[in-house]
């Protein structure tokens, strides 16, 4: 049933479109259906200039109010031109793919708008005229809600001059020309097969501009504003342009291009809402100022807070909130609040639409007369006793960018002329909070782009298995999280071992790890990439402390082609994670993955390595009755590399022992290798009776038959056999090794033994040995050359500096002397020691012990 009904006539001219989107907006406003007037200008203004413009004759608007649509409809008088043709054709059987069939001509833009934007459309052909109408669904209205709508619409029009050129291009997802109108090829001075296939981007000159970069323009819902494009002679033009997002005949998200000179931007541009000369186009409504010259505008935060606590003020409100959009337009985020529970507005998502009732739409603004007739209608209000509420939208180039709403306790305290001055205020600061958010956006940037060095760098600096582990947490707490739980997977195996957990808050750490282990498994969540995990929330008693879990995500820690743990990060209650947050989690994971395995590895190897140390040092010193023996090892470094220093004393015969110390050429498993066969050739050499020259000589064969693998070798091999009489017998053979010095009981220290050649380089060798024996008190000090080389720059410990410090021990036991040396090593250098160290210490005590 037809319950309101409007019409009129414009003259073929070019202000035909404008006057008709005036006409149709000043109708549906006064009718106080503001929901379907963006739509419906959007259609008419097509359709009028394809009958003004194209048709060349009068085109008559007719506009039908029904009890649940609104029916639109366009008469033209010329009906035999036909109506305009276009690639994309609706599905085969309906009645309008019969029209799209029939259509033949120079466009066809209206009739895929119509197609796109309506819930019905269709053409009418009677004698001498064809109309073409659609239908808009209406939204029920809602109690206690309505719109704020200007006093006086369309009052003020557009204008332009001479003809009129709509330009009607369609770009697939790829951002690719699909379809472009005789319109078009007269504006770009292209023609369709010059320029279809052809990317969108090579076409326009896109500025900088606060609604980002063009592919992201290309993906919103719709957005209008002025451009450059580019003609086939290569001159840039500005034109004014429209684009608003569809579904092509595949069902694939299309995009549909409008664009005017920029003369002729009032066919498109949607009315300003204040006149020329700024007054509000509701006439004598005093607008308000929410930025004030101290207002800072520079700081997002600040400049947002401002802004709630003074709306409030000038609106005598109880409580104000401003909302801005995400990053992808989904869901509005509270940034300032002011008047509200503590916490009840921190972090909170809303989504953008909140349902099918466009009433609830953050789009346009809206006067809630009273929330209790709507309960749960503005679910961040529930509960607080607000009664009264305005919403407006801030806008950026046609694209929304947030929210600003007041709200007070008593119900029916705003009105519809206080709404329009809190929009019009809105939209005079709308700019100034966009250019802050991005000047905070590439903040953000920069802060995790600097993050993330950091990380690297603080992973990169160790090799420990367990510290790693204790890194990877430290950096997402609380930067990114307010905990954090790192999970180890061992290889070929599918169970996830928790390893290390973190909270900002210490006394919750070990409650959460109990949680943890109670929850289910974590591993399987992670199979296919980031994910979502309940396990915690689940697991979760009337014992555990309030707000310990809030979201939680597990990120897969993956490297080598193999996951290897997985990296846990959760929220307090009540607080998602931003976007933002989880790719930047993300960006560590891969790194904090490649450094807790390369720290795994290294482990092992370096336990591999330690063990293999240690098969090639004496497990245990014999007792040798009346000689004190006291050994020193150190290797250098981290304990990765087999050091090639090694030592061993073990017994010969009755009452005779076998040492010796040494030092191979090199690190590693070939060191190693060479270390094992000295040192058990020895042993077994010198069992055999052997002398101390012919073991020396024997063990150089079998160094040099082992080829390559071979290295050379210095060694001290000494014989000792303590006497009755309290003094010790020693027979020694130095092999290109640091010389052994002897302490005796007056303070002087000679040399011991004299240098013969190394083993591992000549195939004869004339070997002797050396005999000396030791008086009671006499000290007898064997090193590496780890010791006599010890360097700060050119300063260099030597023989003479060791001299020097045994010198000083006169009267030490063994262990002293050993100790000695060793301190005067550490500190001869700030630095620690680049090499292995060994040191024995052989003394005969002045009275025998038994």
């Amino acid at each position: 049933m037809v319950t309101a009904r409007a019409a009129a006539t414009f003259e073929p001219d070019g202000r035909s479109a404008s006057a008709a989107r005036g006409f149709v907006r000043d109708a549906l406003l006064g009718w106080g259906l503001p929901e379907v007037v963006d739509d419906a200008v959007v259609l008419v203004s097509e359709l009028v200039t394809n009958a003004v413009v194209h048709a060349g004759t009068a085109a008559e608007v007719s506009c039908l109010r029904e009890e649940d649509s609104v029916q639109i409809g366009v008469t033209d008088r010329h009906p035999e031109r036909g109506l305009p043709a276009f690639a994309a054709t609706p599905s085969a059987g309906t009645e309008e793919s019969e029209h799209f069939a029939d259509a033949e001509g120079e466009g066809g833009r209206g009739l895929l708008m119509c197609s796109a934007l309506s819930s019905r459309w269709g053409v009418e052909y009677t004698a001498g005229q064809k109309t073409v109408w659609f239908r808009l669904p209406l939204q029920r209205a809602l109690p206690g809600t309505r719109y704020a709508l200007p006093q006086a619409p369309g009052e003020v029009l557009p204008s332009t001059d001479g003809p009129v050129l709509v330009a009607v291009v369609q770009l697939d997802a790829g951002g690719l020309v699909r379809s472009w109108n005789a319109d078009a090829e007269g504006l770009f001075r292209r023609t369709g097969a010059e320029v279809l296939g052809s990317p969108w981007a090579e076409l326009v000159v896109w500025p900088a501009s606060p609604a980002g970069s063009l592919a992201e323009v290309l993906g919103l819902a719709r957005w209008e504003g002025s451009y450059g494009i580019r003609r086939a002679d290569q001159r840039t033009i500005e034109v004014y342009g429209s684009q608003v997002r569809v579904l092509d005949a595949t069902g694939s998200p299309a995009t549909l291009c409008l664009l005017v000179q920029q003369r002729d931007r009032a066919v498109l541009r949607t009315p300003d809402r204040v006149t020329v000369a700024g007054v509000p186009a509701g006439g004598g409504i005093e607008p308000l100022e929410l930025l004030l010259e101290s207002t800072p505008t520079d700081d997002l935060s600040t400049l947002l807070q401002h802004t709630v606590e003074r709306a409030r003020d000038l609106l005598d409100g109880d409580a104000s909130y401003l909302l801005l959009t995400s990053e992808d337009e989904s869901e509005f985020e509270v940034r300032a609040s002011t008047g509200l529970p503590a916490g009840r507005a921190r972090n909170v998502r809303i989504p953008l639409d909140t349902g099918p009732a466009r009433y609830d739409s953050a789009r346009l603004p809206a006067v809630h007369e009273d929330l209790a007739v709507r309960p749960g209608a503005v679910p961040l209000l529930a509960g607080t006793g607000l009664r009264s509420l305005i919403t407006v939208p801030l806008k950026v180039e046609g694209r929304l960018i947030g929210s600003l709403a007041v709200a007070a306790g008593s119900p029916g305290k705003y009105d519809n002329e206080q709404a329009l001055r809190l929009q019009f205020a809105a939209d005079k600061i709308a700019l100034t909070v966009e250019n802050a958010r991005l000047a905070e956006r590439e903040r953000r940037r920069r802060g995790a782009l600097s993050f993330l060095v950091e990380a690297s760098d603080l992973l990169a600096g160790t090799l420990e298995h367990e510290q790693t582990l204790a890194l990877m947490a430290q950096m997402a707490v609380p930067t990114l999280a307010s905990w954090c739980a790192v999970y180890t997977l061992a290889e070929h195996s599918r169970t996830a071992e928790l390893a290390f957990v973190l909270h900002e808050d210490e006394e919750r750490i070990d409650p959460l790890r109990a949680l943890l282990r109670r929850a289910a498994e974590p591993a399987s969540v992670a199979a296919s990439g980031t994910a979502f995990w309940n396990g915690p929330a689940e697991a979760l008693t009337p014992a555990e402390p309030a707000g310990l879990i809030g979201e939680t995500v597990v990120l897969p820690l993956s490297a080598r082609n193999r996951v290897i743990g997985l990296l846990v990060l959760g929220t307090r209650a009540g607080v998602p994670f931003r976007q933002e947050i989880l790719e930047l989690a993300e960006d560590l994971s891969r790194r904090a993955a490649l450094a807790m395995d390369n720290s795994r590895l290294y482990s092992e190897r370096n336990a591999t390595s330690q063990a293999l140390q240690r098969s090639l040092l004496p497990p245990e010193l014999p007792k040798i009755p009346g000689v004190e023996v006291e050994v020193f090892y150190q290797a250098a470094g981290e304990g990765n590399e087999v050091g090639g220093d090694f030592y061993d004393l073990f017994p010969i015969r009755e009452g005779t022992y076998g040492f010796a110390i040494g030092d191979v050429c090199g690190t590693g498993p070939q060191a190693a290798s060479v270390t094992g066969l000295a040192r058990n050739s020895l042993r077994l050499l010198a069992r055999e009776g052997l002398a101390a020259p012919q073991v020396l000589t024997r063990l150089n064969r079998a160094i040099l038959d082992e080829g390559s693998r071979g290295r050379f070798l210095t060694l001290l091999y000494g014989e000792l056999t303590p006497l009755s009489d309290g003094r010790t017998e020693l027979s020694l053979v130095c092999a290109g090794h640091p010389l052994p010095l002897r302490l005796r009981a007056d303070g002087k220290v000679i040399p011991a033994a004299n240098s013969q050649p190394l083993l591992g380089v000549l195939e004869e060798l004339e070997l002797t040995a050396e005999q000396l024996v030791l008086e009671p008190g006499d000290v007898l000090l064997c090193v590496t050359d780890g010791v006599t080389e010890r360097r700060e720059g050119q300063r260099m410990l030597g023989e003479e500096g060791l001299a020097e410090v045994l010198t000083g021990c006169t009267g030490l036991t063994a262990g002293a002397v050993a100790a000695r040396v060793q301190r005067a090593v550490e500190r001869f250098a700030p630095e620690p020691p680049s090499d292995d160290m060994a040191i024995i210490a052989l003394r005969v005590p002045t009275q025998r012990r038994g």
